[in-house]
């Protein structure tokens, strides 16, 4: 990975040229505390007395030793040991106020197009992302916030490498870095989905004592910016199993009666990413607070006007100015609304080559755990998320 220098307003350089928009500030002055222990899914290593450390995560497989070779180590992951401050707000242009309506330049490149279902989700095959130009990438965010989702199979995506990855995104919006999540080393602007192991892994301890391992939300959506439209790509995956669920958030507003819908246009909500933040001390290392914001209840697509349900059983935690029995019963049927409309949902089944383009607006999505690992048995990905504007009406 390429060293890089900052330059203003957040954006850096490589050495190999690529230009990209971050909202990390690295904390150099870090020093981390006399008492730290690892968590026991990170491999000891030694610490910086200065300035961030990166830690490997545990894997099943050594692929440190040649006869594991892999094609995507550089995208296996890492954890930063760090002390950052909250992120700063951010004003987002969205690349399909640039676009054609008609998306011509697109759709004309199009050789293989297929709707997976009248509401939500488009399969597209026969175009590389990587070749797209930029009316092509304005009308693309024009398509997926109309769509929802838009699956792009036997791309050379990933292959770009680490900087390309970075730069496309940064066309989209600033790339978001989570505030605990797992990354390539020197790449905490992606976003590594990585388990080989039942065992230990964020999404298992989410998922233990609950029936089923679905669990609805919307990313990050407690940051002042949350995310917009997100590139999410499979690098490695089980031949069966491991799809992600999606829900459109506009139909299901859509769905609701004018008399509901003017209510909830007047209610805001808490999201929060405190809770998150305390269940990953058990596997990972938090680089900056957890926050609570408030958001609108419904939220509006800057472009297209269409409006969404922005609450999620993940981080939306109550309804402001309700006490807690009101708040519950309204969250809960909003939850249950969006989480029963089978009809307004799809699924995302991952080939080795696929980017899943969602608008993380106006969908919701969940991971299924319901694929076997270890032994060489893994499902890895990574995804490119590139901040929004606030939600408002």
């Amino acid at each position: 990975m390429a060293l890089t220098e900052t330059t203003t307003d957040s954006v850096k350089t490589t050495l190999s040229g690529a230009r990209y928009h971050t909202c990390v500030v690295e904390n150099h002055d870090f020093v981390p505390p006399k008492d730290f222990e690892f968590p026991g899914n990170l491999v000891p290593v030694q610490i910086n007395p200065k300035g961030p450390t990166e830690v490997p995560v545990k894997t099943f497989v050594d692929y440190s030793k040649p006869e594991n070779e892999y094609r995507y180590k550089d995208f296996l992951p890492y954890n930063t040991l760090t002390s950052e401050d909250a992120l700063t707000p951010y004003e987002h242009v969205d690349a399909a106020s640039r676009a054609d309506p008609d998306k011509k330049a697109l759709l004309d490149a199009i050789p293989d197009k297929k709707d997976m279902t009248p509401n939500i989700g488009t399969e597209i095959r026969g175009i590389q992302l990587s070749g797209l130009s930029n009316q092509q990438k304005d009308e693309l965010a024009l398509l997926v916030a109309e769509r929802g989702i838009v699956i792009f199979r036997e791309q050379d995506f990933v292959d770009q490498g680490i900087d390309w990855l970075r730069e496309f995104g940064s066309y989209f919006g600033r790339l978001h870095v989570h505030q605990w999540g797992v990354h390539p080393k020197d790449a905490p602007e992606l976003t590594v989905v990585f388990r080989d192991s039942d065992k230990g892994s964020y999404f298992d301890n989410q998922a233990e004592g609950s029936l089923n391992t679905v669990s609805w939300h919307t990313d990050m959506s407690y940051e002042k910016n949350p995310p917009g439209v997100t590139f999410l790509s499979s690098l490695s995956g089980p031949s069966c199993g491991g799809d992600t669920l999606y829900a459109n958030t506009m139909t299901a507003y859509d769905r609701l009666s004018p008399t509901m819908q003017k209510f909830l246009e007047t209610l805001e909500a808490v999201h929060s990413g405190t809770r998150q933040n305390l269940l990953s001390n058990k596997t990972n290392l938090v680089r900056r607070p957890g926050i609570d914001t408030i958001h609108p209840v419904v939220r509006k697509h800057p472009v297209t006007g269409r409006k969404a349900l922005w609450v999620n059983q993940e981080y939306t935690t109550k309804i402001v100015g309700m006490k807690k029995a009101e708040s519950d019963l309204l969250l809960n049927f909003l939850f249950d609304h969006i989480h029963r409309g089978l009809d307004f949902q799809t699924r995302a089944r991952w080939e080795n080559g696929t980017v899943v383009v969602y608008d993380n607006r106006m969908v919701q999505h969940s991971v299924t755990l319901d694929y076997p690992v270890g032994q060489g048995g893994r499902r890895h990905l990574v995804r490119v998320t590139p901040q929004a504007e606030p939600p408002s009406l």
